[in-house]
């Protein structure tokens, strides 16, 4: 039992910040504080506050040793902004604790009130520590990408390539993998699910209690998935790019320094190649001849009266949105667009079938390009389109 006063706690921890840091330092490096250690500390910083850090219960005796509290440690991770990175197998396990409470939630429902409550506010819980534990691991592997891009430590070529391979294979490729919806396994995959149970349960429950439970645990994925997809972007976009061309540039340059130290074990690579280039095309004469013999011929013009007007027709894409998130995946999406004008007009005019093209950049869906398959023929009322073939996903949580 701490007798101390929350105040003075936290008096205490702003007046001595700096010892605490330098203990909070070694703890992460060596998992531990040897007393030797400590004692250090306390005589450079001339601050001996070994009896408050007991008293307080921030640190806790391990035989001659000392450690901090893990409420204590994670405060310092968090204003610090300095996180251990967790090995994916580690954040992957949220993956079976949130599946066993969302199954426990489903064959409960219509059972015990408050063993259901109490579940759901341990699966919101789950929900949170998961989605903190990606953004830490994120910060981590981001901060360490960008030391080694800048090579603080001071590496060799060949270091450094080993680090970045090792910070691939056991970090930022199987984190990834957790992250991306289209992977069956994934924990997001598992929490898309979740979200379409809840929403329909916040919706429709005679308990008002656990309705309001789950619209807040509703409204709660909602963000956690724009949050794990802006940390898989992250991801994607800037460090596999980024430690892979630490990797790319270390091979090249070490390979260039071991060809320099014994050039003559190796022909001699063309290095460079000559070539004349103008500053103007070659075919400018024609193409400007081309251009001006345009306008010395003289053109019949012939004036019509203007076709009679017809209905517009309104493109409805919340209409077609929806008939399309329904059908999802898609194997073929421009074969879906012919399909769907022929069901609804009997025949595929162009400029219908060019407004339902626009749902390709409509969010929530994700685009993959089959560049084996052959291309298709889609015959519209005035035109044959030659159309690749484009599957169409899920993407994110609805």
């Amino acid at each position: 039992m701490i007798k101390a006063e929350p105040k003075s706690i936290l008096n205490f921890l702003a007046a001595h910040f700096e010892t605490l840091k330098d203990l909070f330092d070694i703890q992460t490096e060596d998992q531990i504080i040897r007393k030797e250690r400590l004692q250090e500390v306390f005589k450079d910083r001339q601050d001996d506050v070994l009896t408050q850090l007991l008293e307080y219960k921030i640190v806790r005796k391990l035989g001659d040793d000392f450690e901090f509290r893990d409420t204590y440690y994670k405060l310092f991770e968090f204003i610090l902004n300095e996180f251990r990175p967790l090995l994916p197998e580690t954040i992957q396990k949220y993956e079976q604790s949130i599946a066993v409470l969302f199954r426990k939630i489903k064959d409960g429902i219509s059972k015990d009130k408050l063993i259901l409550s109490q579940r759901i506010n341990d699966l919101y819980n789950e929900i949170k520590e998961f989605g903190e534990a990606v953004e830490k691991n994120t910060i981590r592997l981001l901060n360490e990408t960008r030391e080694l891009k800048s090579n603080v430590e001071k590496l060799d070529y060949q270091e450094k390539v080993r680090k970045a391979s090792f910070w691939i294979d056991y970090y930022i490729t199987p984190l990834n993998n957790i992250l991306d919806i289209n992977h069956a396994d994934s924990i997001t995959n598992r929490l898309f699910d979740i979200s379409q149970y809840v929403n329909v349960r916040r919706l429709n429950f005679d308990d008002e209690q656990i309705r309001l439970q789950f619209e807040k645990t509703y409204n709660f994925l909602v963000q956690t998935n724009d949050d794990l997809l802006k940390q898989s972007k992250l991801l994607t976009n800037e460090l596999l790019p980024l430690i892979e061309r630490i990797r790319t540039e270390s091979i090249i340059l070490t390979g260039w320094i071991e060809f320099l130290k014994a050039p003559h074990k190796s022909p001699l690579p063309k290095v460079f190649k000559i070539e004349r280039v103008y500053p103007y095309s070659n075919d400018m004469y024609l193409n400007a001849k081309e251009y001006l013999e345009q306008y010395a011929i003289d053109e019949t013009i012939i004036l019509e009266d203007p076709m009679m007007l017809t209905d517009k027709w309104v493109f409805n894409k919340d209409l077609y949105k929806n008939k399309l998130m329904s059908q999802l995946p898609l194997d073929s999406f421009f074969e879906w667009c012919g399909l769907t004008l022929k069901t609804d007009y009997t025949s595929i005019e162009t400029d219908k079938f060019f407004a339902l093209t626009a749902l390709l950049f409509e969010e929530g869906i994700s685009i993959e390009l089959d560049a084996i398959a052959e291309k298709q023929l889609i015959n519209t009322t005035q035109m044959t389109l030659r159309v690749p073939k484009l599957k169409i996903n899920r993407y994110g949580l609805s």
